[in-house]
């Protein structure tokens, strides 16, 4: 039997094989320990990759069923795409749904402009189709008059008496307040309304008729044998004449175009016009008053 070689006696390269040896026999120990205690598992080799040759000689078998794997990854997919259906609906009926509230909204703003939304207000005479203003009976010896009902259609007259309670409208500064015609000296105020009380002050204006300067027809009235006397002598007026008419900002002239005779009801002469037009009017003859004559004129240009 061999002896065995002391330390010092052996080579670097048998010291490096034992300590390897030693090294390896104290691992493979512990290993074995822990397996016996249950701390290591020992792990099963992969089973080795069909080569090319085995899968042609296996023939696949038509019977086999699908494995429960397979199964569960179909039914995975159908219900990932049922549910990807259900967001796209979703999508589109939220769509549907905001689309169809901006119409509400665009819709509702509409009504809501409309309600707001002040009609245009075309200027007519309050007594169309009744009588002209300023009817009265002619003064007697103590210079006393009083409206004449009796031109008025006996079934019209509750009609044109409850007229003349209408509100008088808020001054504002666009209405007219003075008028002067230098041809016949006229120079009075000019008021809002032609009821009975309203020509006790001055010349009254239709309520509901054009301002001066305005587009439309303004309409004047004024006596022409009581209360001043204010258009007397509007037959006096010649073509080219001036009527002269100030508000709070400014004055405007109208030219006189001519002059004519109508009956009380002829109220055609008050309709608007679509240019601005004067339209002055008074009882006729003087002292009589069973007509009533009627002056055009025009606003001078510029």
């Amino acid at each position: 039997m061999a002896r065995r070689k002391q330390s010092q006696q052996l080579s670097t390269t048998e010291l490096r094989r034992l300590l390897i040896e030693k090294s390896r026999t104290v691992r493979q120990d512990r290993l074995e320990r822990f397996r016996k205690t249950g701390r290591v598992v020992t792990l099963v080799a992969d089973p080795e990759a069909p080569t090319l040759q085995d899968l042609r000689t296996s023939a696949p078998n038509e019977s086999d069923e699908p494995s429960p794997t397979i199964r569960k990854s179909r039914k995975r997919r159908m219900f990932d795409g049922l549910l990807l259906f259900i967001e796209i609906a979703a999508v589109i009926i939220l769509g549907l749904v905001l689309f169809n509230g901006l119409e509400v909204l665009r819709e509702l703003n509409e009504e809501v402009a409309l309600a707001l939304e002040q009609p245009t207000l075309t200027p007519t005479p309050l007594i169309r189709a009744v009588v002209l203003p300023s009817g009265h009976t002619p003064p007697d010896e103590q210079g006393r008059s009083r409206p004449n009902y009796e031109e008025i259609p006996e079934h019209l007259r509750p009609l044109v008496q409850s007229l003349e309670q209408i509100p008088i409208p808020t001054p504002g500064p666009e209405q007219a307040i003075r008028i002067q015609i230098p041809a016949i000296n006229v120079d009075a105020p000019v008021v809002q309304g032609v009821g009975w009380e309203q020509l006790k002050k001055g010349v009254g204006q239709v309520i509901g008729t054009a301002n001066p300067g305005e587009n439309g027809n303004m309409v004047l009235s004024a006596h022409n044998d009581i209360f001043g006397e204010i258009f007397r002598y509007l037959d006096q007026l010649k073509p080219g004449d001036e009527v002269i008419v100030y508000t709070n900002q400014r004055s405007y002239t109208y030219i006189v175009t001519g002059w004519k005779i109508v009956e009380p009801t002829q109220v055609e002469v008050m309709d608007p016009t679509p240019n601005a037009t004067a339209t002055l009017i008074s009882c006729y003859p003087y002292r009589v008053d069973t007509k009533r004559i009627v002056v055009s004129a025009v606003l001078q240009d510029g």
